[in-house]
């Protein structure tokens, strides 16, 4: 019976083979498509989660390296929870603060004294780049160093020749400083600071007749200070007096090349006589043009006051018995922000008296608008005061994304400069652009000047185009 079974089996397939032979399934081509979309995104998805982590990773390695910087540079003594982070804020309220200036609305109803107030805004040291900080010799001291380059070139027509004069901008000359500071009490700081110039060719000194006159080195800054939150800062040797830089209190952005100091960029220059000959003259642009500031920097012993609702004291004892006393203000509210200056200084130069100067300079923050006025006055015996106005309309404007943009038209009278009855005019334009993320800035100026002289010849108009760049470090 078995082998029948098996003979009738046998019988079958031979008859009908495909009865065992697999059959291939039948496919959807819709199916298969989705399938082959999903393998493709989930392909993608594992793919940009790999590029995250590997951002991700290296952004916190170079978190770590800061930190580590951070610990080194603080030494052993102080902690660092973390690397800081900074928030973003608009360019042009948190680039153009006037310094010291109390937070919120200036009329305030009351505010507790603030550290002591630095030097004013101005065309000189307010200009400084950020330090970035580094290990001393002593674990107590906090070193930091920092620096900037300004060079230019003028374009000049002194009304017989037009020339070109490679400079280094006086208004903010190239330079480099040291600062140490330890912390000496939870209310007292030690504080030094050496800060040298280095200006190859300074613009107050390139004229026709001497275009490289060489190296200028100056020693701005040699000093020791102690500054207490409570009762004001005191500091010895040579640095700003307290009157320096009170004319020239400025939150336009363009004094980098565009100031109330407005000889400072073609200072050396010499007018020439009118005529068929054009011989020069012995008037420099310098001796015709002077914004009245203080002191400048001097050998000296400062006290500054803390503030109080954004006003400070300042005053100094200087080297050959001169003497100075200043009073800044600056404040922020109601859509502006404000700076301002006033200061009295004895100079006891021959046949001179007392010297008199002020500025103020006004934002809008929000359309970026700016008005800056400033005004200095030299008492001279025997004859009339010396006397000098300046104002200026700026413009800060955000047309790109490298930084602040900022516009700047200005216009100067002076009098009884070099000598009596002689007044000089100057009208100027200027553009500065920023590239914040450089630390950089790139200058444009057109200006003239033209003096007209009471005795001796007259003499013809002097024309500067400027085009420069300030790297700081």
């Amino acid at each position: 019976m078995k082998k029948i079974c098996l003979a009738m089996i046998a019988a079958v397939l031979l008859v009908n083979p495909a009865a065992v032979t697999p059959q291939p399934a039948s496919v959807d081509p819709a199916a298969l498509r989705r399938l082959q979309e999903t393998i493709r995104e989930q392909r993608e998805q594992l793919q940009r989660q790999a590029r995250q982590l590997q951002a991700q990773a290296e952004l916190l390695e170079s978190l770590q390296k800061q930190l580590d910087a951070l610990k080194q540079a603080a030494g052993p003594s102080v902690p660092v929870a973390g690397p800081a982070v900074k928030t973003a804020t608009p360019p042009v309220a948190a680039a153009t603060a006037p310094p010291g200036a109390p937070a919120g609305s200036f009329p305030a109803a009351a505010a507790p004294p603030s550290p002591p107030p630095p030097a004013p805004v101005a065309g000189t040291d307010m200009k400084a780049a950020s330090a970035g900080t580094i290990v001393s010799g002593s674990d107590r001291i906090k070193l930091s160093i920092s620096g900037q380059i300004n060079r230019a070139v003028n374009f000049v027509d002194d009304g017989y020749s037009t020339k070109i004069y490679h400079v280094d901008n006086a208004a903010s000359n190239t330079r480099f400083r040291l600062a140490g500071t330890a912390r000496v009490s939870d209310d007292l700081s030690l504080g030094s600071r050496l800060e040298v110039a280095a200006a190859p060719d300074m613009s107050t000194q390139v004229s026709q007749n001497d275009q490289s006159p060489g190296n200028f080195l100056d020693t701005r800054w040699a000093e020791v200070s102690l500054t207490s939150h409570r009762y004001g800062k005191i500091s010895l040797g040579k640095g700003d007096t307290a009157s320096n830089s009170t004319a020239e209190v400025d939150l336009s952005r363009t004094d980098v090349v565009q100031y109330a100091s407005i000889a400072d960029i073609a200072g050396g220059m010499l007018f020439r006589e009118k005529g068929a000959g054009g011989a020069f003259t012995a008037v420099r642009v310098a001796d015709a043009f002077s914004d009245q500031d203080g002191l400048s920097r001097q050998s000296r012993l400062r006290y500054d006051s803390p503030r109080f609702f954004g006003f400070g004291l300042s005053g100094s004892l200087v080297s050959n018995q001169r003497s100075d006393l200043a009073l800044f203000w600056g404040g922020e509210g109601y859509g502006f922000q404000t700076a301002a200056a006033a200061a009295l200084a004895n100079p006891r130069l021959d046949d001179n008296g007392l010297r008199y100067d002020g500025s103020f300079s006004v934002l809008h923050t929000g359309s970026g608008l700016n008005l800056t006025v400033s005004g200095g006055r030299q008492e001279i015996h025997n004859r009339q005061d010396a006397v000098n106005f300046y104002a200026k309309v700026g413009w800060l404007a955000n047309l790109n994304r490298f930084g602040i943009t900022a516009f700047g038209v200005d216009y100067t009278l002076s009098r009884n400069l070099p000598a009596n009855d002689d007044k000089g005019y100057s009208l100027g334009a200027a553009a500065v652009q920023s590239f914040d993320s450089l630390a950089t800035e790139l200058y444009l100026q057109y200006r003239i000047f033209s003096l007209d002289r009471k005795s001796g010849p007259a003499v013809g108009d002097i024309n500067v185009g400027t085009v420069g760049a300030r790297i700081k470090f």
